[in-house]
């Protein structure tokens, strides 16, 4: 057992998502070695690993677009952390979802010499030097996309050497930004290019095709809707009063990050108007049950948030009080303006650009989100102008998943092997 895995043992008793991520693991490679060759069945195969779900949703348009240009692969799919197995291990677009093994030299050899992938994508932020020179070893095609640098991480430090050999392994990496594209020249990393944020291309797929949800519109009858999505307690503890405040000028959808009933109950309590969840909500609708008007509709389970956005008005996104900004582009693309924290937002790209826009506003405390709340609601075509800017700064950006599909066919259909 090496320090990391210690470690991680060590959190799982004080974690219950990382000891489910343990337990996930237990006997993982056994388990693969009884189910995994006959599933593969001579097949090429592309590996896909993501973080968590973020990274995952980052990665579906390379995954699904590969799968329609090369439907003769296996397409296995990985997860390194809870958050993303336990909601996306039954995705339909991966032939096989599992756990990537802790990154020993032992695990990582066992892994690749049992999955034998021809190519791998890394999505974003991870990079696992054992795994990394396994693949490496085993001539497989490596590739990163939607990669982003900063100059204060440890590849650009002067002690930075071992992480450096690690961007050293890849094949190709697509990066996000210039500034990025400046980092690997000044290290050396010549083989890189910029490609932009698959999430984009994601962002616009889930327009395109989101579900229409009858029982929102009943819930809002034709009211302007704040749609508060990925939100931490630390969230609510600015938005409720703010919401208080300005009670009767609008409806609210409240999508937690987590679902836990002890903190969506005491969240109901601290709301003034009434409010009721959606698994409630869902059930009276379903049976046309008379149900009288209310203010606050909680989402008590998971998958539906990128559906409800169309619904919205103004989008708050939550997270940015806390370890760092959810996904706000889910909701940009709708065509609306967006609040979130003013603490944990920096490393992400698009909330910069889109308070440069004025479509997006970093907001410090209750009083900041009130006054961006009732400024918007009092002027509807400025607030319908700022959704404009963000619906044309999440459509020019598209096109990044294009760009790494043709560096794939360039490996895959000339079928050129490394010596």
């Amino acid at each position: 057992m090496n320090a990391f895995s210690g470690a991680m043992k060590v959190a799982a008793l004080f974690s219950p998502k990382i000891k489910l991520g343990i337990e996930g693991r237990e006997k993982l490679i056994e388990k693969l070695e009884a189910v995994l060759p006959g599933l593969i069945n001579g097949r090429p195969v592309a590996w896909f690993h993501a973080a968590s779900l973020g990274e995952f949703e980052q990665g579906r348009p390379v995954m699904e677009e590969f799968r329609k240009e090369f439907p003769g692969y296996f397409i296995l799919l990985t997860f390194f952390s809870p958050s993303g197995y336990e909601i996306r291990k039954g995705y339909a677009g991966a032939d096989y979802v599992c756990y990537m093994p802790i990154d020993t030299a032992e695990n990582a050899d066992q892994f690749v010499k049992l999955v034998k992938p021809e190519i791998t994508f890394f999505i974003k932020y991870e990079f696992w030097f054992n795994h990394l020179a396994a693949l490496k070893q085993s001539n497989s095609y490596i590739l990163s996309f939607s990669t982003i640098f900063r100059p204060d991480q440890i590849f650009f430090k002067s002690y930075g050497g071992f992480y450096r050999k690690m961007l050293g392994y890849f094949d190709h990496l697509f990066v996000q930004n210039q500034e990025s594209m400046k980092l690997m020249q000044q290290i050396g990393i010549s083989d890189s290019s910029l490609a932009g944020d698959t999430r984009f291309d994601r962002v616009k797929s889930i327009a395109s095709g989101v579900r229409q949800l009858p029982e929102i519109e009943v819930f809002l009858q034709n009211s302007p809707c704040l749609v508060a999505g990925s939100v931490w307690e630390a969230d609510m503890v600015a938005l409720i009063p703010a919401l208080n405040q300005i009670e009767g000028k609008l409806k609210a959808i409240i999508a937690p990050h987590e679902i836990e009933k002890n903190q969506m109950e005491s969240w109901r309590k601290s709301l003034n108007g009434k409010s009721m969840l959606y698994s409630e909500y869902k059930k009276l609708f379903d049976d046309s049950a008379e149900i009288q008007p209310f203010d606050y509709l909680i989402i008590d389970n998971i998958g539906m948030l990128s559906s409800l956005y169309r619904y919205s008005d103004i989008a708050y996104i939550g997270g940015s009080f806390g370890s760092g900004l959810h996904n706000i582009l889910e909701a940009a693309t709708f065509g609306v303006p967006v609040l979130f924290g003013n603490k944990k937002y920096g490393k992400f790209q698009e909330a910069l650009d889109l308070i440069d826009e004025g479509s997006a506003k970093a907001v410090a405390d209750t009083n900041e989100i009130k006054l961006y709340l009732t400024e918007w609601l009092n002027e509807p075509s400025k607030r319908k102008d700022l959704g404009k800017i963000s619906k044309q700064y999440v459509e020019s950006r598209t096109g990044a998943t294009a760009l790494v599909m043709q560096k794939v066919r360039a490996l895959l259909d000339k079928n050129i092997k490394k010596s």
